[in-house]
């Protein structure tokens, strides 16, 4: 599966905002991954049109989480940033070319389409396993939490 490089940045900014006090402005969550702040606003108003990040207005304003982070899956973020059609489109080749096979003997998928929607399943089985928690269990939380405290931009 290719996923944009929208998703690691999206998934890295609600790690940050689940260890956040208060709401980081977009300019802020781009310093601190070093990447452009144009683009990733972009993937934040993803977020937020899927309902994972609320943007907060007014000299404070920035970004917070609209739920906790045990209850946002790696697959929410993906969906959130790249859609929810499915990696692989079956499009029906076996009907096409020298070795077309009539419509009565594709009525049901074939071995190829069979193989790829199940990959597709695990891909998103295992996506909706783990949670912007336990992606944060995985980064040095407290170096995190005093960058954030600090700092402002």
């Amino acid at each position: 599966m290719k996923l944009s490089g929208g998703v690691e940045w999206a998934l890295h900014c609600c790690v940050v905002l689940s260890q956040a006090e208060s709401p980081v402005p977009t300019a802020r969550l781009a310093e601190l991954h070093g990447v452009s702040k144009t683009y990733l606003a972009k993937h934040l108003q993803s977020l937020a049109r899927a309902g994972l990040v609320h943007p907060t207005e007014g000299r404070d304003g920035g970004y917070v989480l609209t739920r906790a982070p045990e209850a946002i899956t790696v697959l929410d973020v993906v969906q959130a940033v790249d859609g929810t059609e499915p990696a692989f489109r079956c499009t029906e080749i076996r009907r096409q070319g020298v070795l077309a096979a009539p419509p009565e003997q594709c009525r049901s998928a074939c071995g190829i389409a069979k193989v790829m929607a199940g990959a597709e399943q695990a891909w998103r089985a295992s996506l909706s396993g783990v949670t912007i928690a336990d992606l944060g269990a995985t980064t040095d939380l407290a170096v995190l939490k005093h960058i954030l405290a600090t700092s402002t931009t």
